[in-house]
């Protein structure tokens, strides 16, 4: 059972077009032929005009598996892009630390996973910040954002055990609260098949947790497990965050939803099988930007831009000017 694919704009709700704008347009920004350079992250640095990706695992000369990460430069026209030297094990999602870049290294057979921050500037050093939950190595760590009282929030599926790069886990499939300001770390959501994706609503209250469950890590699907998009209130006992009223918030009808983002709006974007589906904070499906072959992960630029990542390709979405992200607010 095929996705049908789709390119362009695609309209379910009136709403979609003051997301929109009268004329959003998709174009391509850049094109690596030899592997699927553009998967993962999406990590936009306003500083320097420049994007963040990280590649598709590859398999290198020696049979080990290894993921890329690519500096793709926006002030060229063309993009022009480079692949950049790091030591972040298997690295997966990320997101803008300050002016460095937290990313998420699913870690390999003999390296651990957890948060690494990268700086966003060469010679591009890199650091392990936390690596387990209290001595227990993580499973494979996907995505994370931050909150705004400097906690962040991850998730921590088992793909990297089912694709062979990583030992038998010894946690569930949790999200993840960690606090560098308090040493604290908190599993603060369990009970998925794959927790992938991971955002906030612009004010912080809701998170929106992508659940990746229809496909397994072998590149199978099973069409009775969830691809689905769960949110979750922030509720305060006792002086500290507890994740509550969980809630089924949206199904992904094509694909899975990956990526996930809000805008300052509270619409919620999600990268799904055949692009990128876009709800209204009340679950509400609005429309889709049909990407052919799909879109992973994505990251908001400026002034309604997205930057799609469609494996092999970026694309370059112009919505209303209006439209702005809710992690970067620009």
């Amino acid at each position: 059972m095929a996705d049908s694919p789709i390119t362009g704009f695609q309209t379910h709700h009136p709403r979609f077009s003051t997301i929109t704008g009268p004329s959003p347009t998709l174009s391509l920004l850049a094109e690596h032929t030899a592997y699927p350079f553009a998967h993962e992250a999406g990590v936009f640095i306003a500083e320097t005009n420049s994007l963040f990706i990280t590649s598709n695992r590859l398999v290198g000369p020696n049979g080990q598996r290894k993921v890329h990460i690519t500096r793709v430069d926006l002030s060229t026209n063309p993009a022009t892009y480079e692949e950049i030297p790091t030591d972040v094990p298997m690295a997966n999602g990320g997101v803008n630390y300050g002016k460095d870049i937290l990313f998420c290294g699913q870690g390999t057979l003999t390296q651990p996973g957890g948060l690494y921050r990268m700086s966003s500037t060469a010679p591009y050093a890199s650091e392990l910040l936390k690596g387990d939950f209290y001595g227990r190595p993580f499973n494979s760590v996907n995505d994370v954002v931050v909150h705004s009282d400097g906690s962040i929030w991850f998730t921590d599926p088992t793909y990297g055990f089912q694709q062979g790069f990583r030992p038998k886990p010894v946690l569930p499939n949790q999200v993840y609260r960690w606090s560098p300001q308090e040493g604290t770390t908190r599993a603060m959501a369990d009970g998925f098949g794959m927790p992938n994706g991971i955002c906030f609503s612009p004010d912080g209250k809701t998170v929106y947790v992508t659940d990746t469950d229809r496909e397994h890590g072998d590149g199978s699907i099973d069409h009775q497990r969830v691809s689905s998009i769960y949110a979750f209130e922030v509720s305060v006992y006792h002086g500290e965050p507890f994740l509550t009223n969980r809630r089924l918030f949206a199904l992904a009808d094509s694909g899975i939803p990956d990526g996930i983002k809000t805008d300052l709006n509270g619409n919620v974007y999600s990268g799904c099988g055949d692009g990128i589906h876009v709800w209204s904070p009340g679950g509400v499906l609005l429309g889709r930007i049909g990407i052919d072959g799909g879109v992973a992960n994505f990251c908001f630029g400026r002034n309604g831009e997205i930057f799609a990542l469609n494996e092999h390709r970026i694309y370059r979405v112009q919505l209303g000017g209006e439209v702005k992200g809710a992690l970067l607010g620009l």
